[in-house]
């Protein structure tokens, strides 16, 4: 069976000021993480306007992903989920069900093994199809891409290009 969609799977980040706090409140939840310390890693957020980028550069992926699929003829709906904020990985699932979606493959944004970037993942999906009950669509999570040839291609390029401006002395 192919797959019917994408899910694009990732962290999650506030996108205002007021969801700073709820939103730190939230991926630190059961850890007893003192509330002095939470106030401080937000005030980092506000620097920013309360903004984290992720979801931005996750939409942006998104937009990538299905001109690609488009230009190889291969139209997949691309729905996106995150662990820690809206949209919800839950919410996704669900709608993926509502909208016949049967089985899709998951791309995780953490191209690194261990246990936030792969197990909690896989926590997660399960966490969604358990939300979207016994009609949940088959969620198929790609591996991890920390190895694979075009990502360490694309890193020692931008390493090359880096180093092409240090002076004579730094680049030897």
């Amino acid at each position: 069976m192919e797959f019917d969609a994408l899910l694009l799977l990732s962290f999650g980040g506030p996108e205002g000021p007021e969801q700073v706090m709820p939103f730190l409140e939230n991926v630190t939840r059961g850890r007893g993480i003192p509330r002095e310390r939470l106030e401080s890693v937000a005030e980092h957020y506000q620097h920013f306007g309360g903004v984290s980028p992720i979801n931005g550069i996750n939409r942006d992926l998104i937009v990538a992903i299905e001109a690609e699929l488009a230009r190889q003829g291969r139209a997949l709906p691309v729905y996106f989920g995150n662990r820690n904020w809206d949209p919800y990985v839950e919410d996704t699932v669900v709608l993926m069900r509502d909208n016949g979606i049967r089985r899709a493959s998951v791309f995780s944004t953490s191209a690194w093994g261990g246990y936030s970037g792969c197990t909690q993942y896989q926590e997660d999906i399960a966490r969604g199809r358990a939300a979207a009950g016994p009609d949940a669509p088959e969620l198929v999570k790609l591996r991890q891409y920390f190895d694979h040839p075009l990502l360490i291609e694309m890193f020692a390029d931008a390493i090359r290009e880096a180093a092409a401006t240090l002076p004579g002395n730094l680049r030897d």
